[in-house]
């Protein structure tokens, strides 16, 4: 699966079921193993404020499916 079909997915949080936003990059480690996506969260069209955007760390996955990536993480 390359990186433009999962920016495509609604990313849902199960343990609220609110959509969390979108994958707009994905940091990788040396060995070629996703280490978190970088998740852009709802903001205006010219915000360039990159600290509302969200990591989700790959452990936090917890379904990929067909439209939606399941993660389960708790509100801070």
């Amino acid at each position: 699966m390359r990186l433009s079909d999962l920016q495509t997915k609604k990313i849902i949080n199960i343990m609220d079921g609110r959509n969390i936003g979108t994958i707009i990059d994905a940091n990788v480690l040396e060995n070629g193993t996703i280490e978190s996506f970088v998740i852009e969260s709802g903001r205006g069209l010219f915000s360039l404020n990159k600290e509302t955007d969200t990591k989700i760390l790959w452990q936090e996955i917890t379904k990929i499916g067909e439209d939606v990536i399941l993660v389960k993480k708790s509100a801070k």
